[in-house]
């Protein structure tokens, strides 16, 4: 049984979590919108951001290292037990967001070359 205070810890790491989700979601829908607009400072610093996100994540076995703090605070382990998200999302999120990181970089890419 978790006490109050594990509680509260809890979620506190799973609103941060979620925040931080949220940054690197809108910055990888950003990207090919900034490119489209011919923006590409905004959308090389955009795609900077979740290149290093990437490296966090394969310095820790491709989990969030939030993960594992929020492992401590439950026994719990479903999809979504350290993220405010959809349990489907969190099990297909790299998935998922890992396409659309490719399919914007691509994108960006090809309007770089060709504007």
């Amino acid at each position: 049984m978790r006490n109050s205070s594990s509680e509260s810890a809890l979620y506190k790491l799973k609103l941060i979590h979620t925040i931080i989700w949220a940054f690197f979601a809108i910055c990888i829908v950003a990207i090919p919108l900034a490119a489209f607009y011919s923006r590409f400072s905004i959308a090389a610093v955009l795609s900077g951001l979740v290149w290093i996100e990437c490296a966090v994540l394969a310095t820790n076995n491709w989990r969030c290292p939030l993960t594992d703090v929020a492992g401590g605070y439950t026994t719990e382990r479903s999809d979504n037990f350290d993220i405010f998200l959809p349990p489907w999302l969190a099990r297909y999120n790299k998935t998922i967001f890992g396409s659309l990181f490719v399919a914007a970089e691509i994108f960006a890419l090809a309007r770089w070359v060709n504007p």
